[in-house]
């Protein structure tokens, strides 16, 4: 079996930055351990697998070693795909997925999703995640994800944690985030537990970024940088119940497997 797939590095306007997913448009579901073989021989943050279903879309996510709920850069990215090489839609299109319907729409030269907003919550810091980190939080929240504010974006840039202690920490991921320095903030992520030691750009971190750092710095719309090693660039917009996060996209590969 010949299938199709497409690779784009997303939050990005060049190749070689931003954070790379596959995207595999399929006429019809395949079993669940063949998605997951897939996205484990891609070896990507993320692949994602949409399927017509009737009048629309549905979309799938899966990193190398489980299928998530809820992911930013794939979503662009099958979106970008859709649009330039398939030619499927103009201007907007909806997505059916585990968190709902999700649209992207066209924004100048970028695209822009409307996501949930993720609003993360005090809490004591885990054992462990401090000497994992190896740097001290001044503040700990969760959303699903771990949520650790730093003091300044140099730190978060020099981080170097423990991933495999990361890993044993009760939750899912880690975001790790501060003041920007030329941004309003910096982020990185971690989540070992689910095959990823650091995600390049994470589109679903920012879900519960922007309605921390847009209650802190006192406005609604923010521009945010992940600092990884790639590193990307993302429009955000705090709206109330949801959330805008907007970027560019790239293409890098036009090909196909065989399984």
């Amino acid at each position: 079996m010949r299938l199709p797939v497409y690779q784009v590095d997303a939050f990005s306007s060049r190749v070689f930055a931003g954070n790379p997913a596959a995207v595999m448009p399929l006429e019809s579901w395949l079993p669940d351990a063949t998605l997951q073989a897939i996205a484990a021989e891609n070896n990507l943050s993320e692949t994602a697998y949409v399927v017509r279903e009737g009048e629309g879309w549905r979309l799938r996510w899966f990193t190398p070693g489980a299928e998530v709920a809820l992911c930013g850069h794939a979503t662009l990215a099958t979106a970008l795909v859709m649009r330039d090489k398939l030619k499927l839609w103009k201007d907007r299109i909806a997505f059916e997925t585990k968190s709902g319907t999700l649209v992207v729409s066209e924004d100048g030269t970028r695209l822009a999703l409307d996501f949930p907003l993720q609003p993360p919550k005090p809490i004591a810091a885990p054992a462990g995640l401090e000497a994992a980190l190896g740097a001290k939080p001044v503040e700990v929240l969760q959303e699903i994800d771990l949520v650790c504010v730093l003091e300044t974006a140099l730190q978060v840039r020099e981080l170097k944690p423990d991933i495999r202690a990361l890993a044993r920490v009760d939750a899912r991921g880690i975001i790790v985030t501060a003041p920007g320095d030329d941004c309003d903030f910096v982020s990185r992520f971690f989540a070992p537990r689910v095959g990823v030691d650091e995600d390049p750009v994470t589109g679903s971190a920012h879900c519960k970024l922007i309605p921390y750092w847009s209650q802190r710095l006192g406005k609604r719309e923010l521009f945010a940088r992940q600092v990884s090693s790639r590193g990307g660039e993302l429009w955000c917009v705090d709206r109330g119940a949801r959330v805008t996060i907007a970027g560019h996209g790239v293409m890098f590969l036009d090909g196909t497997i065989e399984i």
